[in-house]
């Protein structure tokens, strides 16, 4: 059977989901109650950066396979699986998540179910979640029990969210209790993801808790993983030792391996951060705080970073940034993304801006988000425009673009060779041959 399938919600996961369901064959209707957003994804226009994704959400328009709409009814009429793709985050103030698009979404689809059919959970939500909406959907929709719902937890990475849809590394599928309901959605679930289990990819059944604490704990075990070399990082300066000798030492142990064991400015983004607090506040909720007090030390180390940056850069301007200039390069969490959600980069800039500097930021893909998010920071055209009369460069996300610089360009326009490295990305050899004064985080 050929199901047609729905994605609600049309942001960065929901539209990379819809897209890439559409290029396996599938029809597929995404919604948003966002109208404009809705707009411009029928007219094959990314609201956000993805590379790769463009062409696949334009093919899935031109077959006719990949349609867009604001409407509940519409949606609900035309679908046999309705995957749930909204946004969960932080609570203003707090540290739990925010699942009102969740439950509004919940809310406004299940009293419209009147034929059989499969809702399956993408967004990251706070365990016991899919319990209580399969409560509210048995409860609200005309269908009753013949609405199942499965949880299937999203494990996307910003700048390879397509080959991460399309070729995932396991598929997570948490059940109902009831035999009948939960072998009627694992078959649904298969033949879904027949492709992708046909080429070897795990497919790992569970209950929902189970499923729902998979992609926080992923989460959470790699922000500890970059929080403790970050760590290291910070006992490396003060012992007068270089922290990227020491990951690499440690990545050739097989234990540990090299993958986010990168020292540097540390996590952002709009999962990390929020995740991990997500998890320690429904942990207390639950009466397992004490298993997770180490994610606040996680958190804080994180946080650390930035300090230590701005402190560095101070350092190498005398001790104050009254009346300075610094060139910022660098303003999404990560490269390859647009996302400057809880972006450590623009973090430090803001926060030097305050302290007396001018500051001027470039990023190859993130200035538009960058300037809504930081609109009293000044902006340049390009790495040599942000740097331009500048006493000290920070170099704050590890773009390629940014990391094959040549010193001898970049010194044409600065006001004094002073550049801090905050993703230990560059040679220190070829920049202090260049004469630049060269200083890293966790480095000598």
């Amino acid at each position: 059977m050929s199901y047609r399938l729905t994605v609600i919600g049309t942001g960065y996961l929901g539209a990379t989901h819809a897209a890439c369901m559409a290029d396996l064959g599938f029809e597929v209707l995404g919604l948003d109650v966002d109208e404009e957003r809705i707009a411009r994804l029928a007219a094959g226009d990314l609201p956000f950066f993805e590379p790769g994704l463009e062409p696949v959400l334009r093919r899935g328009l031109e077959s006719g396979r990949l349609r867009f709409t604001s409407s509940y009814k519409e949606a609900a009429e035309f679908g046999d699986v309705h995957f749930l793709c909204v946004g969960t985050p932080q609570k203003a103030g707090e540290y739990a998540a925010d699942l009102t698009y969740v439950d509004d979404a919940i809310n406004s689809l299940a009293p419209l179910l009147e034929r059989p059919c499969v809702v399956v959970g993408k967004s990251t939500v706070p365990v016991g979640t899919a319990e209580r909406l399969a409560d509210t959907m048995a409860r609200i929709a005309p269908v009753g029990a013949d609405a199942v719902l499965a949880w299937n937890p999203e494990f996307l990475r910003e700048g390879f969210a397509v080959q991460d849809t399309l070729h995932p590394d396991r598929i997570v599928a948490g059940l109902p209790d009831d035999r009948h309901a939960a072998e009627h959605a694992e078959k649904v679930l298969r033949e879904i993801y027949r492709s992708m289990i046909a080429h070897g990819t795990p497919f790992i059944t569970c209950d929902y808790p189970t499923a729902e604490l998979v992609k926080v704990s992923a989460n959470a075990f790699l922000a500890t993983k970059i929080s403790f070399i970050n760590a290291m990082a910070e006992v490396c300066e003060a012992a007068h030792a270089d922290v990227t000798k020491l990951s690499e030492a440690l990545s050739y142990d097989d234990r540990i391996g090299g993958k986010f064991l990168g020292p540097g400015l540390g996590f952002g983004g709009g999962c990390l951060p929020k995740d991990i607090r997500a998890f320690m506040a429904r942990a207390g909720e639950l009466g397992a705080d004490q298993a997770l007090t180490f994610l606040r030390e996680v958190d804080e180390i994180n946080i650390r970073r930035r300090i230590r940056m701005v402190d560095l850069a101070r350092q190498m301007l005398g001790g104050s940034f009254d009346g300075r200039t610094v060139g910022v390069l660098g303003a999404a969490f990560k490269p390859n993304s647009d996302d400057v959600r809880d972006s450590p980069a623009l973090d430090v800039a803001a926060s030097i801006r305050a302290q007396g500097a001018a500051v001027t930021v470039y990023d190859p893909q993130a200035m538009g988000n960058a300037r809504r998010a930081q609109p009293s920071l000044e902006y340049g055209e390009s790495a040599l425009s942000a740097a331009r009369g500048a006493h000290v460069v920070l170099l704050l996300t590890e773009w390629a673009e940014f990391r094959g610089m040549d010193p001898d360009s970049l010194a044409s326009v600065v006001a004094e060779r002073n550049i801090v490295d905050g993703r230990n990305a560059l040679d220190p050899e070829k920049w202090r041959a260049a004469g630049w004064t060269y200083r890293a985080l966790g480095r000598p």
